[in-house]
């Protein structure tokens, strides 16, 4: 029972309370850049989500059976980037041949998943809070649903602003997106509380 309320914690941590995106400020790039239609944003997350989840399964693993028993734990970086990459790849072939309308309105965006700091920062940060496998695994899981939580929302928002004007013309386009970003993360703040067990 402790290590289910434990995972738990963990899962809506990384959703809500410690959301990457809105309180840590790591994948801002795709935040912003694919937030103008909804499917669009939801298109991403998913994409983000099983790279995310990969990602922190394949490098918890590189970490604990690779780097530190030949001692290169240094070389963290490099090989986590490296699993991100290939993991992205794949992401982008499965997309490109299931999914070409997707696939061309993702754009930029769906390579530089692969310089997401979101999705580094969440491989990393499992191996520095020292999760186990399935802490990881939530972890990544609950880190990839936060962000797509966040970017459909935003997108939601977006698309509202664009049936309407703002109050001043220099606020029109990407300085009201700006200002709804910081609104967001402002509510987010409201979940630091939220404790569980």
């Amino acid at each position: 029972m402790e290590q289910f309320i434990r995972i738990l914690a963990i899962l809506l941590s990384s959703i809500l309370v410690n959301n990457y995106v809105l309180s840590r400020f790591l994948g801002i790039c795709p935040f912003l850049g694919v937030s103008k239609r909804v499917n669009t944003a939801l298109g991403m997350g998913m994409a983000v989500t099983f790279v995310m989840a990969l990602a922190s399964l394949i490098t918890w693993l590189v970490q604990h059976y690779i780097l530190d028993p030949l001692g290169v734990g240094y070389m963290q970086t490099i090989a986590f980037i490296l699993v991100i990459a290939a993991l992205v790849q794949l992401v982008e072939m499965m997309l490109q041949k299931s999914s070409p309308a997707l696939y061309q309105s993702l754009g930029v965006y769906l390579p530089l998943i692969t310089t997401n700091c979101a999705v580094l920062g969440v491989a990393i940060l499992n191996i520095t809070e020292q999760y186990n496998l399935l802490e990881t695994v939530v972890n990544g899981v609950g880190a990839a649903l936060g962000f797509t939580l966040a970017i459909v929302l935003f997108a939601g928002i977006r698309e509202r602003m664009a049936l309407n004007t703002a109050p001043y013309k220099a606020l029109d386009g990407f300085p009201i997106a700006l200002i709804s970003a910081s609104l967001m993360s402002i509510a987010f703040m409201g979940f630091t509380g939220l404790a569980i067990g």
